[in-house]
């Protein structure tokens, strides 16, 4: 059979398969992202079907799927907001990197991978996914919650921290001199302070220039901008995701709610390949030896996960129930870790770090979306609003 026609058959049968997890877990009530997953592990490597023709495809649009997910998530705020939360964030971010960083790194050192492995794993731990955590909060319809700003605070505080940290990595792990890794963080972190810059002090004219009543011309625009800043970005060692999220925040007014009308379908089409594409990566043969100690670390990390969303969001002068919704959605974890195990193994680290690596970003991605739903069930209200009501009456009888 034609080459082109098989590829047509694959990604069509993928799609498929993608509508029929969205419609179960529709149905359920739940979300979508561990049945795209689990489907994706049935069909990759390792699993019952190959995917063999649409790969090309699929890595590009997870690509597209995460840069989209975050310009969707950087439109619905205002530069002068973002430059505010990241401010009152910041101590907030010193205690993400020292709450679930160091789990990671301590269990490297206990599995004999040397400092290296421990600042590999110590990243892999660390690093929430800003993908998982995005659609989270659109599908848990949070994006106008007050905790909000200070979830996506944490998550931008992290990927600008990979301008550091990714450089750093590199250079220990092929044993690169200092000086070229300095640079690089340098250019990094100038190209990201260029372009706040051009998004606090030429947003709205970006948004004009960008704006047209043809609906076609501007979802073409919006698009094709975002796509080439992302790129950038990544050139520069700073995430496309960031890149993605600072177009986002640049472009305001009318052109940002239009833009969010037009980019709504696309962005749930290419955040669903995503989630596809990290289980077709995923061979299950590789995740059963370490199943045991990557699930001891999710536990230990998600609980640590839930601490600093608390923390961050009680520091913003957030309501209890708030606080543990910001602390349940940043758990899981996702593809800045992965990026990282894929970077170790390619400098001839222990090959059983990728594969803990990917048990442990599967069980916090599939864990991640049914525990973000907790803060929402009865039960919990009621005891987070019994615990509001003492500490209350507790400050009352203080005074």
């Amino acid at each position: 059979m034609d080459h082109g026609a098989l590829d047509l058959i694959e990604i069509g049968a993928l799609l498929l398969g993608i509508a029929l997890c969205a419609r179960l877990a529709h149905r359920l009530g739940v979300s979508s992202i561990p049945f795209i997953l689990v489907g994706g592990l049935a069909l990759g490597e390792g699993g019952l079907i190959p995917v063999d023709h649409a790969e090309g495809f699929i890595a590009v649009g997870a690509e597209i799927g995460v840069i989209l997910l975050l310009l969707m998530l950087g439109l619905e705020y205002s530069p002068r907001e973002l430059v505010g939360n990241l401010r009152t964030s910041a101590g907030a971010g010193a205690l993400d990197m020292a709450l679930n960083a160091v789990p990671g790194a301590v269990l490297a050192l206990l599995l004999g991978w040397g400092p290296v492995g421990a600042m590999v794993l110590a990243g892999i731990t660390w690093v929430s996914s800003s993908g998982v955590v995005a659609k989270l909060l659109h599908e848990l319809g949070r994006l106008a919650n007050r905790e909000t700003p200070t979830v996506l605070s944490i998550l931008v505080i992290e990927d600008l921290a990979m301008a550091f940290y990714l450089p750093i990595l590199t250079a220990l792990l092929v044993g690169m001199d200092l000086g070229p890794a300095a640079i690089t963080v340098v250019v990094a972190l100038a190209s990201v302070v260029v372009i706040l810059y051009l998004a606090l002090r030429h947003g709205k004219r970006f948004s004009r220039l960008l704006w047209t009543k043809d609906a076609e011309a501007l979802l073409l625009a919006v698009l094709g901008v975002t796509v080439l800043v992302a790129g950038l970005a990544s050139e520069v060692k700073v995430s496309a995701a960031v890149g993605a999220f600072l177009v986002g925040i640049a472009i305001q007014g009318r052109t940002a709610v239009e833009a969010e009308r037009l980019l709504t379908p696309l962005r749930d089409l290419f955040a669903a390949i995503f989630f596809l594409y990290f289980g077709l990566s995923t061979d299950p043969a590789d995740l059963v030896p370490m199943l045991l100690p990557a699930a001891v670390l999710a536990a230990i990390t998600i609980a640590t996960k839930i601490l600093t969303g608390y923390l961050a969001a009680r520091g913003a002068g957030i309501a209890e129930a708030g606080r543990w919704r910001a602390g349940f959605a940043l758990t899981p974890r996702g593809e800045f870790s992965i990026v990282i195990a894929g970077l170790a193994v390619g400098a001839g680290i222990d090959r059983s770090l990728a594969a803990l690596a990917a048990a442990y970003v599967l069980i916090t991605m599939i864990a991640g979306p049914i525990l973000a739903r907790i803060p929402d069930g009865k039960g919990f209200t009621r005891w987070t609003s019994a615990r509001q009501r003492r500490r209350r009456e507790r400050a009352a009888a203080r005074v």
